[in-house]
C-alpha cells in the first residue's frame, strides 16, 4: 500500500523542540516527522475509543457480563456447546 504524504511545517519553541529531539533520539525514531506521526495516531485511536466509550455509555443496558457470560463466550469461541 502506498500512502501520498503531505508536507506539514510547523513552528514550536526552543524549548518543544529540544524535548521532540530528545524524544526522537532516546526512543528510536528516525525523524521528529516520524515521531509527531505517532503522537497524532495516538491521539486519533484515543478520539475513537472515546467514541466508542461515549456510545456504549448512552446505549440501552444489558445483562452484565460476569463470570458466566466469559465462560459461554470462551464455550462459544472454542465451539463447545454453551452451558
Amino acid at each position: 500500500m502506498v500512502f501520498r504524504m503531505g508536507t506539514m511545517n510547523i513552528s514550536l519553541p526552543d524549548q518543544l523542540k529540544s524535548f521532540v529531539d530528545e524524544q526522537v533520539a532516546g526512543r528510536g525514531y528516525g525523524t521528529s516527522s516520524e515521531y509527531i506521526r505517532e503522537l497524532i495516531r495516538r491521539d486519533r485511536d484515543r478520539l475513537a475509543l472515546r467514541g466508542l466509550l461515549l456510545e456504549g455509555a448512552s446505549s440501552a443496558r444489558t445483562d452484565p457480563a460476569d463470570a458466566d457470560y466469559f465462560t459461554s463466550l470462551r464455550e462459544h469461541v472454542r465451539g463447545l456447546p454453551s452451558r
